[in-house]
């Protein structure tokens, strides 16, 4: 049974076209019966529309196999008066499902993820911050990749906004608890420990589903161009439990 990542994983983060492996990795595991949830940090675009966009590239997965943070939002998030960051299609999936953007006295700072955060933005992000907003990160990426090139995530920006303001924060999406719960009632499970899950974000994705008792699976068709990047910096308990190319290899392995 298997959680698996999308961006890095079974689409390239630079034409968002499948990577290798990936449609037949699907296709296998709809074929065996195999239950599992791609589990992805997409907030740019409305849950079914990137399900449509994943479907029309041949990553043909089911409907109730998919679970993105905007999907599970409006039940983690109860403060509707919100100050919000990321891209302009996020902001207004946002005004649709029924919070309101307060730049003015705001509940929470939401954080989504694009390319080109400036210092006016973090410093409208403290002032809330200071003035008793609570902090939420649509998930905990570590970097994030655009155009070839390689950005702090939101878990990242997360981490120093805790920093700067002493708030601690809230995660929607991955690698939190609620999220990867609400991923088992999807394939009826109730047990972390018969779930796989394959991931190109160590730190955003695995560690924390590692610390539910989950197998962990690191692909390097993403984030990280090999695994001197990142395995030297991990402790004992935050490594992986399998290091593979890509979602190619995860099959050619018999998963």
């Amino acid at each position: 049974m298997f959680f698996i990542d999308v961006q890095g994983t079974l689409i390239d983060d630079v034409k968002r076209e499948p990577i290798d492996g990936a449609i037949e990795f699907i296709d296998k595991l709809n074929n065996t019966n195999t239950p599992y949830v791609v589990v992805t940090n997409n907030t740019k675009h409305k849950s079914k529309e990137f399900l449509k966009y994943l479907n029309k590239i041949g990553v043909n997965i089911k409907e109730n196999f998919y679970l993105d943070p905007i999907m599970v939002l409006s039940d983690e998030l109860k403060e509707r008066d919100i100050l919000a960051f990321g891209s302009d299609e996020f902001l207004k999936i946002l005004t649709e499902i029924g919070f309101n953007l307060n730049s003015t006295s705001p509940k929470a700072v939401v954080i989504g993820i694009k390319k080109n955060f400036n210092h006016n933005e973090f410093a409208l992000m403290i002032e809330a911050l200071l003035n008793g907003a609570k902090l939420v990160g649509m998930h905990k990426s570590s970097i994030y990749v655009k155009d070839g090139k390689r950005y702090p995530g939101v878990g990242a920006i997360l981490e120093m906004l805790k920093f700067a303001t002493n708030q601690n924060y809230q995660i929607v999406g991955k690698p939190s608890f609620a999220f990867y719960r609400e991923a088992l009632k999807k394939i009826n499970i109730k047990n972390f420990k018969n779930i796989t899950i394959i991931s190109d974000d160590v730190k955003g994705d695995l560690v924390g589903a590692k610390e539910l008792g989950m197998k962990t699976v690191f692909v390097l068709s993403g984030k990280y161009k090999n695994i001197n990047e990142i395995l030297p910096y991990l402790s004992i308990e935050e490594k992986p439990d399998l290091i593979y190319q890509s979602i190619k290899e995860c099959l050619s392995k018999g998963y």
